[in-house]
């Protein structure tokens, strides 16, 4: 790590302690030149694997296409905001594990379900009613039987 005073390049470790909720580490570090003080933050940078659609193409994972579906789903939902963001950064969790390089968009579609139906039947219900294109009110009445049956 460069100095930010000098540029020279040695510096050594004078205090380290976690920031960002235990997501980097803070260092503060004194220059062996100078003898100045400054910070630095280590993070680890999570790479997430692309994301194949259903036609084939491929494009880079998107937090914001995840972050909107499920806004819509839970739309006048009595769910916080701190819970939503736990949903989203659990679904990213899922995919950071994604041992191959690609995840098809199906796979990502069936993780939200899956955490939608543990935390609100409604929003289930409406993302996947755009999920698997629900055509008429059979459907939803199948999908909630089916989420019935199985809770009980």
């Amino acid at each position: 790590m460069k100095c930010p005073h000098c540029g020279f390049s040695d510096s050594r470790v004078v205090n380290s302690r976690p920031a960002q909720n235990d997501k980097a580490i803070r260092r503060r570090r004194e220059c062996l030149r100078c003898g100045k003080r400054f910070t630095t933050y280590e993070t680890v940078v999570e790479i997430l694997p692309h994301i194949t659609k259903k036609d084939g193409r491929r494009e880079d994972y998107d937090r914001s296409k995840l972050e909107r579906g499920i806004r819509k789903a839970l739309e006048k939902r009595p769910i916080s905001e701190a819970r939503v963001e736990e949903l989203i950064d659990s679904i990213e969790s899922d995919l950071y594990r994604v041992e191959a390089g690609e995840v098809p968009s199906s796979h990502i579609g069936e993780l939200v379900m899956e955490k939608l139906r543990q935390l609100d039947i409604v929003a289930y219900v409406r993302f996947a009613s755009v999920y698997r294109e629900f055509k008429d009110p059979k459907d939803f009445i199948t999908e909630l039987k089916e989420y019935l049956e199985n809770k009980g």
